[in-house]
C-alpha cells in the first residue's frame, strides 16, 4: 500500500541540495552524505578562532563563531546560493538546527536571550519573499530554545550588493543604515546576532553599533559559513 507522503513524494521528490540527489524519509534538506563532509569549523568550541579575531577593535562581542568554512565554488556556496536565490528556505533552518545543538551547549552562547537576524531591506524582502537569515535563526531557535526577535533590528535603506567590495567599501556601504526599535526592551540583555555568509564583517559590525544603543547590551554572533578562514 503506497501512502499519501509516498505519492507526494514520487510527484515532488525530495531532493539533496547538496547533491540533487533524492533524500531518504530519514533526511532533511542535505543527505547525510553531504552532511558528513560539509567544512564544520568547531569555531564556536575557539573564543580566539578567526571569526572571534575578526571583531577585535571593532566592536566587543561575547563571542562570535561559524558553523562552516565558506570557499568559491564550494558545496557550502551552492547551498548558501541555493538558500538565498533559489527558494530552499529549508537548508537554512537544517542548518540552524544543526549549529544549534552545538550551540546550546557551549557558553557564552548558550545564554543568549534572544536570536537576532540581520534583516533585509522592505524591498529586497519583498522581491525574495524571505530573509536567509531569519531561517537560519528559526533553525537556531528550534534546537537551543530561544526566542527569534525578528523586528528588533531594521534596514533603513536598501545597498548594493556588498560582492567584490573591498572591506573598506563594504563598511561604507553599510554604515549606519540600521536601526533599533524599542531598544528598552533589551536593557541588560544577551543578543546573538545570526547572518548567512562572513566575509569582512562589515554588515555585522553595522548591526553591532546599532544594537549597542540598548544599555548594558551584550551581543555574540553566529554564522552559517565563513569566508576568513
Amino acid at each position: 500500500m503506497i501512502y499519501l507522503s509516498d505519492f507526494i513524494s514520487l510527484i515532488f521528490p525530495r531532493i539533496c541540495a547538496g547533491c540533487g540527489n533524492s533524500l531518504w524519509k530519514h533526511e532533511e534538506a542535505i543527505c547525510h552524505f553531504c552532511e558528513y563532509h560539509l567544512p564544520k569549523t568547531n569555531f564556536h568550541a575557539d573564543p580566539e578562532n578567526p571569526v572571534a579575531r575578526l571583531f577585535h577593535g571593532r566592536v566587543g562581542l561575547e563571542s562570535a563563531a561559524a558553523f562552516l568554512s565558506f570557499n568559491r565554488g564550494s558545496k557550502v556556496q551552492h547551498l548558501v546560493h541555493q538558500l538565498k536565490y533559489k527558494g530552499r528556505k529549508d537548508i537554512g533552518i537544517y542548518l540552524g538546527e544543526q549549529y544549534g545543538h552545538l550551540l546550546k551547549n557551549t557558553p557564552p552562547f548558550n545564554s543568549a536571550d534572544a536570536i537576532i537576524p540581520v534583516p533585509l531591506h522592505k524591498k529586497k524582502y519583498m522581491k525574495r519573499g524571505y530573509n536567509q537569515s531569519e531561517q537560519f535563526a528559526i533553525g537556531l531557535a528550534k534546537a537551543m530554545n530561544i526566542p527569534v526577535s525578528r523586528h528588533l533590528l531594521t534596514r533603513t535603506q536598501a545597498t548594493e550588493t556588498q560582492t567584490r567590495k573591498s572591506r573598506f567599501s563594504r563598511y561604507q556601504n553599510v554604515k549606519e543604515i540600521f536601526t533599533v526599535n524599542s531598544p528598552q526592551d533589551w536593557k541588560s540583555g544577551h543578543l546573538l546576532l545570526v547572518d548567512d555568509v562572513i566575509t569582512t564583517g562589515a554588515t555585522l559590525e553595522s548591526c553591532c553599533q546599532a544594537l549597542n544603543s540598548i544599555p548594558e547590551v551584550k551581543i555574540s554572533v553566529a554564522c552559517i559559513a565563513a569566508a576568513v578562514i
